[in-house]
């Protein structure tokens, strides 16, 4: 499954939820730890990633080498 944005480490233990407010379509949810957009419903507007305040949103060719693994975090939290 293509995941469009990426949530990223930076998110963890924030969650702002700026980016919730200006998703059209719902497609982050919350989680225990950060959020997480479910790739299912995002339709890769890209609204959320200049609202994120610690730069955690990312598109998924562009995840930083360091976080490459939320791609697959994001994924398998959207399978829940």
């Amino acid at each position: 499954m293509t995941v469009p944005y990426v949530i990223t480490e930076p998110c963890i233990g924030v969650k702002d939820k700026s980016c919730v407010a200006v998703c059209p379509v719902d497609c982050i949810k919350e989680a225990d730890d950060q959020l997480y957009i479910d790739p299912s419903e995002c339709i890769d507007c890209g609204l959320c990633e200049p609202e994120c305040p610690v730069d955690a949103i990312f598109m998924e060719d562009e995840v930083p080498e360091q976080w490459k693994k939320f791609i697959q975090i994001n994924a398998d939290y959207a399978k829940k």
